[in-house]
């Protein structure tokens, strides 16, 4: 829940002299590895040097963390170069006055079960801004006592929701007052449902009441209040603990003080390269927040980037782009199969393609985010509304043939693949008692809030026209579990929702979008596909995106092949 990493860690209630011996039956200098770090037991060590040198142990890339440490100002004090105390409150949850509350929740709340579950976990993790962890060692370490994962599924879907990992101190090093903490409390933004968060936490609370267990411990970042509030109201209270972490380059925001009030403005597609640049040492310059402009510099070069757009982008480069008309002719004398079109003529032109192909998309030929595209078009009377439409934005219109297909973004940088997602329009699925207007009202406000305000379904004529064309009406009260798809394109601005394939991508889809990229001589883009299967060779190529959004890629390392490309020295 946090970008933080792993939002979530224990507490301790006992106080023991540094030098004094361990309570009979803990374990010694116990240190559990979680794949996104190690958890460090303070308390089951005697010896403060033992302590240091374990937190020395901490693997590059990841984030271990010392909870329960004794005397933790003195270890700051003798060790103030390595370590820091974590800006985090520690909250208690005591089961022997747990109550269990919340609406009924439709997820199914279940233990992580096989290598499928680690990756789509990770994955999980990553939407969340998360570090990942190895799939081979979250199963051994869910075949231990120690742990619980537990997994929230779509029970439409089966989509992995949210995730939570748990552990028994009793089982991890013989704790005496039976206690437990809860860890790695992730939601994927995108999840169509409410309440996963509290819905996990609960159930990780009630899983370990019923194992006779006396608390559940948990740290959390002092300003993240949207965790802070759901863990108040499933009853956690607040208690004076500290926890202590390692001067690394992923925790240094923690310790240098907080950034700037232009750097905590940027949206997140400028944040994900701003903070991979300040993660490899690259000075960092925020030139205009609103725009997303940033000068990075190392050594003596310096580059300006807008999101994931640079000066190594040229004028014409990007011209070829931002003009859709273009970008399909290059595309066309290349030999690249693109979908049937024309320019709009108002003429009889127009018509006649209409006819030939059945049903259009007509879009304006320069804008982004889906604005004034309509998505089939099969009546005269359509064509001049929707024409009209796009002429709004943009003076020049074009048609293209309606491809039925999933709409797939390729992610092309330094001429080499990166990610590929498929985009899936907004959809709503009924609870049995709310309209479908109200429906996407509620699925707007929670997209807006997974998104920073990026993302938002908006009410208009192209919801009103794709809920129509479906039999429904806005009025309408759908089943409990129906889905009804309220946008036909996928845009994520309006609503469209992503979704990880690039292990899937077929070498045919991928050279045709290397291919497009050398077209168009770009070193980065965002290559748009319709497809019947991305595992398969068939495709059209609709257009090419100048400005790809890095941060929707995740967990491919999209920001850190751009600044490869901007800073190849600095390459890991």
């Amino acid at each position: 829940m946090s970008a933080d990493g792993p939002s979530t860690g224990p507490l301790s209630t006992r106080w023991h002299r540094p030098d004094a011996d361990l309570p009979e039956g803990l374990r010694h200098d116990v240190v559990l590895d979680c794949g996104w770090g190690r958890i460090v037991f303070g308390q089951t060590f005697t010896d403060l040097d033992d302590l240091r040198d374990a937190l020395r142990d901490e693997e590059s890339g990841r984030r271990d963390i010392c909870v329960y440490p004794r005397e933790p100002h003195v270890l700051i004090a003798r060790y103030p170069a390595e370590l820091f105390v974590d800006p985090s409150h520690t909250y208690r949850l005591d089961l022997d006055g747990y109550r269990e509350g919340g609406r009924a929740h439709p997820a199914v709340i279940r233990p992580l079960r096989d290598e499928e579950d680690a990756r789509r976990q990770n994955a999980v993790y990553a939407s969340a801004g998360m570090l990942p962890a190895d799939p081979a060692l979250v199963l051994a370490n869910a075949a231990s006592p120690s742990f619980t994962y537990l997994v929230a599924e779509d029970p439409f879907t089966g989509d992995l929701l949210g995730t939570v990992t748990g552990i028994d101190h009793v089982e991890a090093f013989g704790d005496s007052e039976g206690g437990t903490s809860l860890w790695c409390l992730a939601v994927d933004p995108q999840s169509r449902l409410a309440g996963i968060g509290e819905r996990l936490t609960r159930a990780l609370a009630e899983h370990y009441r019923d194992r006779g267990r006396s608390y559940v411990d948990l740290t959390v970042l002092y300003d993240n209040r949207k965790a802070i509030s759901l863990y108040e109201r499933v009853g956690f209270t607040r208690v004076p603990v500290l926890s202590v972490k390692r001067k690394n380059v992923i925790n240094e925001r923690l310790f240098v003080g907080p950034a700037s009030a232009a750097y905590r403005a940027l949206n997140p597609y400028a944040r994900i390269v701003a903070d991979e640049a300040r993660r490899r040492g690259i000075g960092v310059e925020v030139v205009d927040p609103e725009w997303g402009e940033l000068r990075l510099t190392h050594g003596g070069r310096s580059i300006c980037t807008r999101e994931s757009l640079s000066e190594l982008t040229t004028a014409v480069a990007m011209s070829r782009c931002d003009d859709k008309r273009v970008t399909r002719r290059l595309f066309e004398r290349a030999g690249l199969s693109v979908p049937r079109g024309a320019s709009a003529t108002g003429g009889p032109d127009d018509l006649a393609l209409l006819h030939e192909v059945g049903e259009l998309v007509v879009k304006p030929a320069r804008g982004e985010q889906g604005r004034g595209i309509t998505v089939g078009v099969t009546s005269e009377e359509e064509l001049a509304r929707a024409v009209e439409v796009a002429r709004a934005h943009c003076p020049d219109v074009l048609l293209e043939e309606c491809v039925d297909g999933q709409d797939l973004r390729v992610v092309v940088i330094g001429h080499e693949v990166v990610a590929a997602s498929v985009r899936r329009p907004a959809t709503v699925f009924g609870d049995g008692r709310s309209t479908v207007a109200e429906l996407v009202e509620a699925l707007s406000r929670r997209r807006a809030a997974a998104t920073r305000g990026e993302s938002t379904v908006p009410l208009d004529e192209a919801t009103v026209r794709t809920v129509r064309a479906q039999g429904r009406d806005l009025a309408d009260v759908l089943p409990d579990g129906e889905p009804l798809a309220v946008r036909r394109t996928a845009n994520l601005h309006t609503g469209g929702t992503i979704h990880d394939v690039t292990d899937l991508l077929h070498p045919d889809l991928a050279a045709a979008a290397v291919r497009a990229s050398r077209v168009l001589d770009i070193p980065v883009t965002g290559l748009d596909m319709l497809v019947p299967d991305v595992a398969g060779p068939e495709h059209v190529l609709i257009e090419a995106n100048e400005r790809p959004g890095l941060a929707n890629h995740e967990p491919q390392p999209t920001a850190q092949r751009f600044v490869d490309l901007l800073f190849p020295e600095t390459a890991r």
